[in-house]
């Protein structure tokens, strides 16, 4: 007997239109398909229906109770007749006005929401001018304004409960909540105090979902909705990729508002939302090209300028050959700026010494799991692997300081039954929500990544049939890790022998089961070893190639992973092609019209070495700090001393600009057309909103004219046609155009043809370089272990707060007044014995050099364990950090260095 299937979608009518939807679907949704506008006031997308402004109330023939329904929860019904403007839905919603209004400020229509205030509007659309109901009513003047950011006025507040829930369900959470009764009820933080008192992390997406204008940034004030323009650009933060809007008056950015990318849907971090227009315009900007005489800067014009930078390396080429120079490019700029620096270098100076900040936080993924996997890229996007899974692996990351976007993703994920697996050093936020936390020794991830396979091979928990397809070196990694028993692995890691099982039996038994790593895997001198040994982990249960798994690294800056993408590496050329190929060197040589140098560069971290030596000669800098980032910062002062010549082009007179010969203004992300690539492998717009101050130029064509000054004739008329030529040299960029970037959704590489979507999921079916490779890897321990000199592990790290060395946060004023020093985190047991207590100074010294900061004392890290940040100027870790090197990357262990620490008066 055959049996029909059931319908999947539902035919309805709405206002005389016939639409057809998916069975399931709400009639609000039905009605935003079609292109008919219901009025809302609780609602959000991305969260399941409130329904409790009943704004959306519409009119179903033949309904019960008359036929009004809301249209956020009512679902769609086959031949179902709904009317979203009838005089009963009319008659209703102007009730619902006035008994919001009843409660609401008495001058609604003069406010300073005005022009921005959904309740506005609809008063005005439905003719509302005053509540006709009379009595006790919200007071007024209850403001509360000690947020750094925004205020919050009880006032306007209509009780629809997005604040709380966008809090609770999105950010996750939980700082807002309905408090008190009746007239007394208002949305407060937890315990009812201020703003600046409560566990508010002043991440604003209560203030972009707010309908009113209760919430409001500080910023609104100064502006009407009417008078501003908004121009979708993406974040220049970390390498999550948001999208927003700057909100543009009069050629000046004046906010900034979420938008529904793909990353972040609509959410923010505090950084995103508040620190990434103020910098634009601060005081202390680059306006003019600088030249170096007699000691000190002079302004110079473009022309004096690029004579002299095209001048100096033209005769250091000429007397010591290119390979005496060197360029390092920026990773927060554009892809087009990147090809266009790492082209000038290759060309015009004929090197391969051309490098990024990547150098010293991700080229271990770039290496490890193209060795492994044949792509150095993250597997699977961002919301594949914090939606539907069953269990997350976090290893060495902290997303919700570093990646907030990602890691309220992940809260989100655990919320809805996720068990997450933490495996970090230090109690980070995610590690009070985990099913496990492996507070591992930092440096013993390999020991740990084995200890897991081995467990895994052990119960029979590997996907033999997985690994019977579609890898090679299985045999080699069983015999390894025959030897790192859950006892053995333990004791190297310090933790309990049960944790490292149950890890094993949760993250191997799963279904879907994402690792999700960050520079905790990376930067160590055994850091390439650690990415290789995700991608056992992955490998060995068949956890690759498929949805909610995959090995993921969350890349640092907003363009580490385009600026590798573009080339700026001693090893690769533009998409990953290599430089020791001959092929490679053939092909670009065609393409480029000159003959380039066949030999591999230097990177970032040999060339400042080779400058100490009196190897390297000249040095191009584009807006990288190494004075303040790199480790080791005596030897890095004294390699810049040691250059004969160097540029720095760059936004502000970094510490690094001020060992320059010439310093060049650049130009910011919102004052340029590009892309930037995420860490997802997304490719993404970012669009000019304002005009550069002062006389700052594109920087891809300050590249351009020294090149050209240089003997090697480069122009473009802009970053459209950068972005055909790389689309023209590399394949996996061949189908990117700006015409399909317009896309909110951006194209992920590869995308081989102008009909390609674009790959979301590598290596489905077949891995990059044919078969997935295990590696056989023993642990080593890091290369300076705590002594009775120095007895303290310190590792370093990231704070929600600022950002790398801060050059962009730190001109934001309410960013510095919540963390504007820095500090170490000291565990309880060992500042007791020192004497030292919460807020206390302190000097920390290590083999390299001494700084002094304030203690932070608590149980973040274990007995004998420290860590700071690397933001502030006072205090910079970088003066401690080790600077030896994993051999295979070339990356610093940034994450292991000996420190003492002691009391100051």
């Amino acid at each position: 007997m055959e049996t029909k299937e059931k319908p999947l979608t539902v035919t309805l009518c709405i206002d005389d239109q016939e639409v057809t939807v998916a069975k399931g679907q709400t009639i609000l949704e039905a009605a935003q398909q079609a292109g008919i506008s219901i009025p809302t006031l609780c609602h959000l997308k991305e969260l399941s229906p409130d329904g409790s402004c009943r704004m959306c109330t519409v009119e179903v023939e033949g309904g019960r109770k008359g036929g009004l329904v809301t249209a956020c929860t009512a679902h769609a019904q086959e031949q179902m007749v709904v009317h979203t403007q009838s005089e009963k839905v009319r008659r209703a919603r102007r009730f619902i006005l006035d008994l919001l209004l009843s409660n609401h400020k008495l001058d609604c229509f003069t406010c300073s929401a005005n022009g921005d205030c959904r309740l506005q509007e609809y008063c005005i659309e439905y003719g509302l001018e005053a509540t006709s109901f009379d009595g006790r009513r919200q007071l007024a003047d209850q403001q509360d304004r000690s947020n750094h950011f925004f205020d919050y006025d009880p006032e306007k507040c209509i009780m629809c409960r997005r604040c709380a829930r966008v809090c609770q369900m999105r950010q996750g959470r939980d700082v807002i909540s309905t408090a008190n009764r009746g007239f007394d009820t208002k949305m407060l933080p937890c315990g009812g105090e201020d703003w600046s008192e409560s566990m508010c992390e002043s991440c604003g997406n209560c203030v972009s979902v707010c309908p009113t204008g209760a919430l409001s940034t500080k910023a609104h004030k100064t502006y009407r909705k009417w008078q501003t323009e908004k121009v979708l650009t993406t974040c220049p933060h970390c390498g999550t990729g948001c999208q927003f809007y700057f909100v543009v008056k009069d050629g000046k950015i004046v906010d900034v508002e979420p938008a529904d990318g793909p990353a972040n849907e609509n959410l923010l971090c505090v950084k995103g939302k508040f620190a990434s227009y103020k910098f634009v315009t601060a005081g202390d900007r680059l306006k003019t090209p600088l030249i170096k005489r007699n000691g000190q800067f002079e302004e110079a014009s473009w022309e004096e300028a690029l004579e002299v930078v095209a001048d100096g390396f033209s005769r250091l080429k000429e007397q010591y050959g290119g390979d005496s120079l060197a360029g390092f490019s920026c990773s927060r700029s554009t892809n087009e700026d990147n090809y266009v620096f790492q082209k000038m270098v290759r060309t015009a100076f004929q090197t391969n010494n051309v490098d990024n900040c990547a150098r010293v936080c991700h080229s271990a993924s770039v290496h490890g799991l193209a060795m492994t996997l044949g792509s150095g890229a993250m597997t699977n996007p961002i919301a594949d692997i914090t939606e539907d899974v069953d269990v997350i692996l976090l290893v060495g990351s902290n997303p919700t300081e570093a990646h907030p976007v990602i890691g309220a993703r992940i809260r989100q994920a655990v919320q809805n039954g996720t068990k997450l697996i933490v495996v970090d050093p230090r109690k980070i936020d995610l590690a009070r929500q985990a099913t496990l936390h492996l507070q591992i020794k930092a440096g013993t991830n390999v020991a740990f990544a084995n200890g897991l396979m081995h467990i895994i091979i052990k119960e029979g928990l590997a996907d033999m049939d997985f690994i019977a397809r579609r890898t090679e070196g299985f045999d080699e990694l069983r015999q390894l890790v025959a030897d790192y028993t859950p006892a053995k692995v333990a004791a190297i890691c310090e933790i309990d022998e049960a944790d490292l099982i149950e890890a094993a039996r949760l993250y191997a038994k799963a279904d879907k089961a994402p690792i999700i790593y960050c520079l905790g895997v990376t930067e160590h001198s055994s850091g390439t070893e650690g990415v290789m040994s995700m991608s056992n982990i992955a490998m060995l249960v068949g956890k690759l190639g498929r949805s909610g798994c995959g090995v993921n690294p969350l890349r640092g800056q907003n363009n580490v992973q385009g600026a590798c993408d573009m080339g700026c590496s001693p090893f690769d050329f533009p998409g990953y092609q290599k430089v020791a190929n001959p092929a490679t060197i053939e092909k670009f040589s065609r393409a480029w019209q000159t003959r380039l140098n066949p030999a591999i560069g230097l990177t970032s971290t040999q060339v400042l070495p080779a400058a100490s030596r009196g190897e390297i000669k000249g040095l191009y800098i584009f807006g990288e700090d190494p004075a303040v980032t790199d480790p080791d910062l005596s030897h890095v002062r004294h390699a810049l001393n040691s250059l004969e010549f160097l540029v720095v082009q760059d936004l502000f007179m970094t510490e690094t600009a001020k060992y320059a010969d010439v310093v060049l203004p650049g130009i910011s992300f919102a004052e340029k057309d590009g892309t930037f690539t995420n860490t997802e492998r997304r490719i993404q717009r970012i669009r000019q909103a304002v005009a550069p101050v002062g006389q700052g130029r594109e920087d891809f064509r300050v590249f351009c004219q020294v090149a050209t000054k240089m003997g090697y004739p480069m122009t473009y008329e802009g970053p459209k046609e950068i972005m055909d030529e790389i689309a023209g040299v590399v394949p996996t960029f061949a189908g990117v155009t700006y015409d399909r970037l317009e896309d909110i959704q951006g194209l992920q590489w590869p995308c081989r043809s102008l009909t390609d979507p674009g790959t979301a999921i590598m290596h489905v079916g077949e891995f990059s370089r044919g078969k997935g490779l295990f590696k056989a890897l023993a642990y080593k321990p890091a290369k300076e272990l705590p002594d009775k000199e120095y007895p303290y592990l310190m590792s370093t790290g990231r704070m929600l707060y600022q950002y790398n060395t801060g050059a962009m946060t730190k001109r934001t004023e309410g960013i510095n007044e919540l963390a504007g020093s820095s500090y170490i985190e000291l565990n309880q047991e060992d500042a007791e014995k020192m004497g030292i207590i919460d807020g206390s100074r302190v000097r920390v010294s290590s083999r390299r050099g001494a700084i002094e900061t304030r203690a932070i004392v608590g149980e973040k890290v274990l007995p004998g364990a420290s860590f700071m940040t690397f933001h502030f100027e006072d205090g910079n870790v970088n003066e401690l950090t080790n600077a030896v090197f994993d051999d295979i990357a070339i990356i610093p262990e940034y994450k292991v260095c000996a420190v003492a620490i002691e009391p100051l008066s």
